[in-house]
């Protein structure tokens, strides 16, 4: 009986195991570079053969309108749109009003990857 009893027990912990280290590669932190969009723009730039370049055309002044910045915001790295979590979306607006540039700004956004999302943990604009 205690055999048994060892034996579920150690497999019980192997299966808990496996679901920590699951989940725990769900919350890695990531840092990008890119440029940030607001996500009702982010398509116009994501079908075009260089959403890197193109998302660099985007202006401060587009971003900043009241029904693109409610849309919520995220960053193109690597030709890539990785949506904002609602406390990044904050902090991308308020790094967006503070940048002295219309339009080309790169910022650097780190966090974790949450449910499809990034939850930001610093944005700061690159020279």
């Amino acid at each position: 009986m205690s055999r048994k009893l060892f034996s579920t027990l150690m497999t019980l912990l192997f299966a808990i195991g496996l679901m920590g280290i699951a989940s725990a590669k769900g919350q890695d932190s990531v840092t990008l570079t890119g440029h940030i969009v607001d996500k009702a723009c982010s398509a116009r730039f994501a079908n075009k053969e260089n959403p890197q370049v193109a998302s660099a055309a985007h202006t401060k002044n587009c971003a900043l309108m009241e029904g693109c910045a409610k849309s919520g915001f995220g960053v193109f790295a690597d030709g890539k749109y990785v949506e904002f979590d609602e406390k990044g979306t904050a902090m991308a607006k308020a790094a967006l009003e503070k940048s002295t540039k219309d339009k080309g700004a790169t910022f650097k956004v780190s966090g974790k990857m949450v449910d499809g999302k990034l939850a930001v943990a610093s944005i700061t604009e690159s020279e």
